[in-house]
This record gives structure tokens, C-alpha cells and sequence, in this order.
């Protein structure tokens, strides 16, 4: 009869902790309960059961207070932490000048295959958020270790540590000569195999390919999708015309990049498939609705958003129907109302490169990072630049601020979310160089082996 009794007692004593009973409140229903079992049985009759309860019940209530206040305890470590976090952050932020939150603020690139004088004094003296290597920065393992290696050292006095960027989607476009490591397909040959495992496997290979070398983000995955046979510029570097291929092995590859602690970049945000001019050179134009991306383009960035993607890229693109003034790159409408706001994006919102054409065609250099930055660029891409460029934008972004049609604190949020995202990432700008002959090997194992794999499907 005990027997009986005692399971649902357990479920109600559990019911009873975790509502915040107290533990004297728990011990008189126990109590009541024998009172009950005392009438239904004649004393002696139930000394083993009774024995039972009384060693079986204390046990259960002091586990579960145990449980209770772990719980407890680690909530508050949790929340102690993260409170610790934005202390760290707003203190980083408070120590910074102007110029130096500005500087934060720019993703750009360097001249060459090894680090310059002007490039260096850019780094160590001007603080810059982030710096990309282009094709033309790359040509061999030894060359491009060492560079990595001269541009982390030139920020090593700085602040913050540098976000360091390529583009290794695989396929056509990859910056890793193959002489280094194998290249991995392109994501329309991945796109056939629909395969979600296998191409969380490939995002963890680009991200060690990347690694080896010293960066520490990628721009990549691709997803856009490719529902325009006319596309000059995505084509196979998009997974597939269909919206539900594209999310599926882009949030996958995406995922595998992170657990290998490199930053993915999410691309080409609100959509780059559907374009009948190349963006490098030309503004393109697509003339649809927000009803009509959201059935379609915006499909993978918003699965990509809730699995807790890190940076977004924002393409150079006029969607007239919904900002008919500005390409996305500019627009508040698209970059602060739609990510920001209705797709509740809370990470760092970058730009694709300012000197492509589509801009310059279009725009002065500073003028299109000023206005970006008004728009709700976290980070604004200058690949291509010259110093007096850099001054020049400087200089725009400082008198925007003066005058007030720059607002120190959309500046402040954006370096925030900056800060946490190297915080998050990149523990130093120590030379971890140093490994990279001792993974090189494993790498290329590992790529070769998923090529073999690939073939067998």
C-alpha cells in the first residue's frame, strides 16, 4: 500500500520545493501522512514502511533543495557575469576617444603581400576595427603566415584586438591558394548532396583553413538564393534556387565555422540572388516587395538570425519599393527597420566593400561610409584605400559627429557590440602562428577525406 503512495508523494513534494514551499511546510504534510497511515494500520504493521518513508523522504527533500539551490546559485553566477561582461565593455568604451570608437568602426584593407609602413602606422596608430585580406595579399603558406603575423603585431599595443577577414567560401571564390590546402566545392555542388551534416563538416574545415593562417573571421556562408539563371555574381556560390536548401546547409555551415571559434559572416543581406548586374561594378536594382523577400530571400537569414548569427553583411543593392533614395548598404529602412528592428538581429551589421562600383559610381568614398553609419552600419568595408582617403573619412565622420548628424550614441552601440563580439572570439593578438605546422597535416587529411566522401554520394 505504501508503495503505492509514495511515487505520487514524490511528484507533489518536487511541486512543492520548486514553488518556493518551505522545507518546515513539506516536513507537517509528511507528518499528516503518517497520522493518516497510523489510522489505516495498527502500530507495528508498518514499521518497515514507516522506516522507509522516514529515510527516503528527508533524502528526496534535501536532493531536491540541493537542486534548487544550484539552480539558483548558478543563475546568479550567470547574471553576475554577464553583468560583468557590460561593465568590462562600457569601461573599455568610456577610456576610448573619438577617433578611436570611429576607427573601430572600419573594416579595411592593406596594400601588397606584407605589411607596409603606411599600412602599419594605420593599424598601430589609428586603431581600425578590422582588416581583410584580398587574392592580391596572398601568395604562399610562409608569405602569408608571416603577414598575419606582422599585422597582429602591429596592433599589439592597441586596446582591442583586430577582427582579421577573408573570403573562403570554397569554390570559385577562395583565398587559400590550393597549393596550401585543397579547395572545397562550390556550395551548388554541396547543395545537390542537401546534406546538413556534411556541410556543417565543410563549414568546420573553412574555418580551419582560415585558422591556420592566424584569422579569425570568415565571410562566408553565402545565402542568397540563386532564383535568377541571369546572376553574374552569385551563380554557384549559392546552394540552390530553393529557399529551404539554402537555410538548411547555410545555418549548418554557419554552426560548424562558430564551434571552431571563427566568425561567420552571413551574405548578402536582404538578398543578392535575384540581380541581373555585378554589384563590384554596378548598382543593382530589384523592384520587390517586403512581402515578396520575406516568401523568399529573407528565408535563411532568418533561421540564420535565430541561431544566433554573429555578423550580417549588407549588400549593395536599391530595393526602391522599400527605400527608394538608398541601396541597403545606406538605408535605414533596410539595415535598421527590417534587421535591426522586425528581424531582431542584435549582432554587428557590416557592409560589403565601399570601393566596390556599385558605390563609387554612385557616391563619394566618405560620403557612403557617413551615410551608412547614419543608416545603422555597426562596420563599414573599405578594401581598397588610400591614405589620404582614410583622412578624408576621418575627418567627415568627426565633423558629422561635431555637428550632430552623427550621434555619439549610435557610435557607442555599434563599438559595444564590437567590443563583444572580439571579446567573444579572439582571446589576444598573441602569435598563435606557431601551431600551424602541427595542424597543417590533420587539415588537408581531413579536407581530402570529405572530397572522397563527397564523391561517393
Amino acid at each position: 500500500m505504501i508503495k503505492i503512495t509514495i511515487k505520487p508523494m514524490i511528484f507533489f513534494l518536487f511541486f512543492l520545493m520548486i514553488t518556493g514551499c518551505m522545507q518546515e511546510d513539506t516536513t507537517l504534510l509528511v507528518e499528516e501522512h503518517h497520522e493518516e497511515q497510523d489510522e489505516a494500520y495498527p502500530l507495528g504493521e508498518q514499521t518497515d514502511d514507516d522506516q522507509t518513508i522516514q529515510t527516503f523522504v528527508p533524502s528526496i527533500i534535501n536532493t531536491l533543495n540541493d537542486f534548487v539551490g544550484e539552480h539558483q546559485s548558478e543563475k546568479e553566477k550567470m547574471t553576475t557575469q554577464t553583468e560583468e561582461g557590460d561593465m568590462t565593455r562600457q569601461n573599455i568604451l568610456e577610456e576610448m576617444t573619438l577617433e578611436q570608437k570611429l576607427a573601430q568602426m572600419l573594416y579595411v584593407g592593406v596594400d601588397g603581400t606584407s605589411l607596409s609602413s603606411l599600412d602599419q602606422t594605420l593599424i598601430a596608430d589609428k586603431d581600425v576595427g578590422g582588416i581583410i585580406l584580398l587574392k592580391n595579399n596572398v601568395e604562399d603558406e610562409m608569405q602569408l603566415l608571416q603577414f598575419i603575423q606582422d599585422i597582429k603585431a602591429a596592433n599589439g599595443d592597441n586596446m582591442l584586438p583586430l577582427f582579421i577577414g577573408v573570403d573562403e567560401e570554397g569554390g570559385r571564390v577562395s583565398r587559400i591558394p590550393e597549393e596550401i590546402f585543397p579547395n572545397l566545392p562550390s556550395n551548388a555542388l554541396i547543395g545537390t548532396l542537401n546534406d546538413a551534416e556534411l556541410s556543417h563538416t565543410i563549414g568546420a574545415l573553412l574555418a580551419k583553413k582560415v585558422q591556420y593562417f592566424g584569422f579569425n573571421m570568415n565571410f562566408a556562408p553565402v545565402l542568397d538564393v540563386n532564383n535568377n539563371p541571369l546572376n553574374p555574381v552569385i551563380g554557384d556560390r549559392s546552394y540552390s534556387a530553393t529557399a529551404d536548401v539554402v537555410t538548411t546547409l547555410g545555418v549548418a555551415t554557419m554552426k560548424g565555422m562558430k564551434e571552431q571559434h571563427i566568425i561567420p559572416v552571413i551574405k548578402h543581406f536582404p538578398g543578392h540572388g535575384d540581380t541581373v548586374v555585378d554589384s563590384h561594378y554596378d548598382l543593382p536594382v530589384i523592384h520587390k516587395t517586403l512581402a515578396q523577400l520575406e516568401a523568399l530571400e529573407l528565408i535563411p537569414f532568418r533561421a540564420a538570425i535565430a541561431e544566433q548569427a554573429d555578423v550580417v553583411m549588407v549588400a549593395h543593392i536599391l530595393y526602391p519599393l522599400l527605400d527608394e533614395q538608398y541601396p541597403a548598404t545606406l538605408s535605414s529602412n533596410i539595415m535598421h527597420d527590417l534587421l535591426r528592428e522586425q528581424l531582431q538581429f542584435d549582432g554587428v551589421i557590416m557592409t560589403d566593400d565601399m570601393t566596390m562600383g556599385a558605390i563609387v559610381e554612385h557616391y563619394g568614398l566618405a560620403e557612403a561610409v557617413l551615410l551608412s553609419m547614419q543608416a545603422g552600419a555597426d562596420m563599414v568595408m573599405v578594401a581598397n584605400h588610400q591614405t589620404e582617403h582614410m583622412e578624408h573619412i576621418m575627418s567627415m565622420l568627426t565633423q558629422a559627429v561635431e555637428e550632430g548628424t552623427l550621434s555619439i550614441e549610435s557610435i557607442d552601440g555599434s563599438v559595444l557590440r564590437i567590443i563583444k563580439l572580439k571579446e567573444q572570439y579572439i582571446q589576444d593578438s598573441a602569435d598563435d602562428s606557431q601551431l600551424a605546422p602541427l595542424q597543417a597535416d590533420q587539415i588537408t587529411e581531413e579536407i581530402e577525406h570529405i572530397l572522397q566522401r563527397m564523391k561517393q554520394k
